[in-house]
């Protein structure tokens, strides 16, 4: 299982009430120090479930990959 505070998948709540996914790609420069970048993806979905399952068929993303707020 990854650490919760670099899993790839972030599905947060805006304030309309819709679901959001962004997708976190972690890379590390030469000393080792964690480069994070984060690309929200467009589109917003009906319940989380929806954002895990568009995750999944899209990115292949497993269970365990999710974080949320």
């Amino acid at each position: 299982m990854t650490d919760p505070s670099t899993r790839p998948f972030l599905i947060t709540k805006d304030e309309d009430g819709a679901f959001r996914l962004t997708v976190r790609t972690t890379r590390y420069n030469s000393r080792g120090y964690p480069l994070v970048t984060a690309t929200l993806q467009d589109g917003a979905f009906k319940t989380a479930n929806a954002a895990r399952a568009f995750a999944r068929e899209n990115f292949n993303a497993q269970p365990g990959e999710y974080a949320t707020k």
